[in-house]
């Protein structure tokens, strides 16, 4: 069996569809539902996705494929929104255990195979940096979810139209923390998101992305007299979660109004801070692409630590410094209107492998708390 997604419109697809004859079809325009950030399909149904529909079984296609090959318009230096919802439900594919790979923390195999996937982007005109944003991009996706890059290849295709910005001015002070995280208070997103605005000044807003996904053009008619937007957000798939992605791309399609300033707070479990790279050159793109200014970022690793050491410990204090630092020179630069270069902030001499040994040993516990056994918890589909 050969596994194909795509993004295509029935117009597109009906001029490539005979070279995919027998393949089995994904077609991702339909995927409805994000990634909910649960990790169930880690501790309560092992490499099955929780969400019902017809995108559970990601990760059992991606096992039983024999050639695995991803259509997908270009997006920020990766996928669009409708093919990155796809892929953030494939989590299932590779187990929740931490090992290192290359000197970097990546999530450990599920299935004892190294798959090959075919990465075919599609926009008007990419140039070399974009192409090459894409190819770092789906190298760092494969590398976690343990499978490498046969080819990346570019074609010709329709890209999202430039938003009309109507105004020079930024408008008013108003400062909107956008949480992108599915999980509401109770993910990390929406703790950094917390301590961070108790450090701003002047009018500030929190607004939770998943209570808008079915009213985006009413959210971005709100985020209009908002000069500043701050993107709280999870790494999900080693880039934006598809959630986010999709409002971004209704944004270019539907803003009209002045520029924003555009910063950054993004968190992930994995340790290595860097590791966020990408999602934060998939900002920079899209400001570029509407014409906001990119103001900068605070990329948080070890997030899954910081997060609950947040809940009763000061972000000044050890092992959370770093991140202490990190939030009030983001703080700072928001304050007063201009940028600040990209933090990468961990943990102060917190030990790695300690953090490996917590969060392995966490993920059995969670199992056994939800009835899953240790075989259970490794099973492959």
């Amino acid at each position: 069996m050969n596994l194909l997604i795509h993004d295509l419109c029935q117009s597109e697809w009906e001029k490539i569809s005979a070279d995919y004859d027998g393949w089995q079809i994904v077609d991702a325009r339909k995927a409805g539902t994000p990634c909910s950030g649960c990790f169930g399909c880690w501790n309560r149904t092992p490499g099955q996705c929780v969400i019902k529909d017809d995108y559970e079984n990601m990760g059992y296609l991606i096992h039983h494929a024999d050639e695995v090959h991803i259509i997908s318009r270009y997006a920020y230096g990766g996928f669009s929104s409708a093919v990155k919802s796809v892929i953030d439900r494939c989590l299932g594919y590779v187990l929740p255990h931490f090992e290192l790979v290359n000197g970097e923390t990546h999530h450990k195999k599920r299935y004892d195979e190294d798959k090959p996937i075919t990465f075919i982007f599609y926009g008007q005109d990419l140039n070399d940096e974009q192409k090459a944003a894409a190819e770092r991009y789906v190298r760092a996706v494969c590398t976690n979810m343990r499978t490498h890059v046969r080819k990346v290849v570019f074609r010709k295709g329709e890209s999202l139209p430039k938003p009309e910005i109507t105004d020079s001015e930024y408008p008013g002070e108003k400062t909107v923390l956008l949480n992108a995280s599915m999980r509401f208070a109770k993910g990390n997103s929406a703790k950094l998101a917390e301590v961070l605005r108790e450090k701003l000044n002047g009018e500030t807003e929190t607004v939770n992305l998943v209570r808008h996904l079915n009213d985006l053009d009413g959210l971005i008619n709100s985020l209009r007299d908002a000069g500043t937007l701050v993107l709280c957000t999870p790494l999900y798939v080693d880039g934006l979660p598809s959630q986010l992605i999709r409002l971004m791309e209704r944004m270019q399609e539907k803003y009209e109004g002045a520029p924003k300033r555009v910063y950054v707070l993004a968190n992930m479990g994995l340790f290595e801070p860097r590791q966020l790279a990408n999602l934060l050159e998939a900002v920079r793109q899209w400001c570029a692409e509407m014409g906001f200014r990119y103001g900068g970022a605070l990329a948080v690793g070890a997030g899954e630590l910081v997060g609950g050491l947040l809940e009763f410990r000061k972000p000044e204090n050890w092992p959370l410094a770093p991140v202490g630092k990190g939030l009030s020179r983001l703080a700072e630069a928001i304050n007063a209107h201009r940028d600040t270069e990209d933090i990468y902030a961990g943990t102060d001499g917190f030990p790695r492998w300690l953090y490996m040994a917590i969060a392995n040993s966490g993920w059995k516990r969670m199992a056994r708390a939800n009835g899953i056994t240790n075989r259970d918890l490794f099973r492959r589909l």
